[in-house]
């Protein structure tokens, strides 16, 4: 069991809890990735989970963070992550969701998490919760100041296999309450690789309450915006993570240009 007593001053200053890369960069794009680390802070030990636990889906969304660190360089893009573990908190739940802090996800308990008290919950949230957020906002403030237009792009991965359910695509697209620039990323995709499976709304949608990070500083600012799902397999080796950046790169900007054509008239 983690010390809710533990002073959490030196570790935040060894590492924050989000991180802001290339936040000057002029692309019209900002990448966020809510899962980005397994990373569990020092005073929560390893929330008595085994190291191959630690290191699943469960834990983070892996690959993601590779894509949106090649999206950078490919497209100039501001990119903000998170640093720790969704199983501290996670970052793209309302912060009344019960599985904001998760006691069982998929199919391992997480027993440390089990009867955390409303001040450790309060803890979290104001630890790593909130100053990831808020790093997006200021992130997304400073540039409409700058009067630079943007196209929200949340990224996350998902597992082949669902409690022994297969899912097929290898991307799935998931949109807020604005489908435009979602549909205009399928459209750029269908003509890019007309053979790939897209799931739309697949593997979750908003009705599942995963789409926080995107209602909140996209829809909210009445941004484009769109939320990625890779499948994982797809993302676990180099070649993999530079194929779907690439392919990535190409058709957020050809959505992005189909959507100024359409508000031009």
């Amino acid at each position: 069991m983690f010390d809710e007593r533990a002073d959490t001053r030196l570790e935040a200053s060894q590492l924050p809890p989000a991180i802001t890369i290339n936040g000057q960069g002029r692309s019209p794009f900002v990448v966020v990735c809510d899962h980005a680390s397994n990373r569990m802070p020092e005073r929560y030990g390893d929330l008595g989970l085994s190291l191959s636990q630690r290191l699943m889906h469960i834990a983070w969304d892996p690959g993601a963070l590779s894509v949106c660190q090649r999206l950078v360089e490919l497209l100039d893009a501001p990119l903000v992550h998170s640093t720790v573990s969704r199983l501290i908190i996670d970052c793209n739940r309302e912060t009344d969701s019960p599985e904001l802090i998760r006691t069982l996800s998929e199919d391992s308990v997480i027993a440390a998490n089990i009867g955390v008290s409303a001040e450790e919950r309060a803890r979290r949230i104001k630890d790593y919760h909130a100053p990831f957020h808020e790093a997006i906002e200021s992130l997304l403030e400073q540039r409409a100041s700058a009067g630079l237009r943007t196209v929200l792009v949340c990224m996350h991965s998902f597992t082949p296999v669902y409690l022994g359910v297969p899912r097929p695509w290898p991307i799935g697209l998931i949109h807020g309450r604005d489908t435009g620039y979602t549909r205009a990323l399928l459209d750029a995709l269908k003509n890019d690789a007309p053979e790939l499976n897209v799931g739309w709304n697949q593997p979750y949608a908003a009705l599942n309450g995963v789409t926080l990070t995107l209602e909140r500083h996209g829809d909210r600012r009445g941004l484009d915006a769109t939320m990625i799902e890779l499948r994982n397999d797809e993302i676990l080796e180099p070649a993999g993570v530079a194929l779907w950046a690439n392919r990535l790169a190409r058709c957020l900007t050809q959505a992005h240009a189909a959507q100024n054509r359409a508000a031009a008239g």
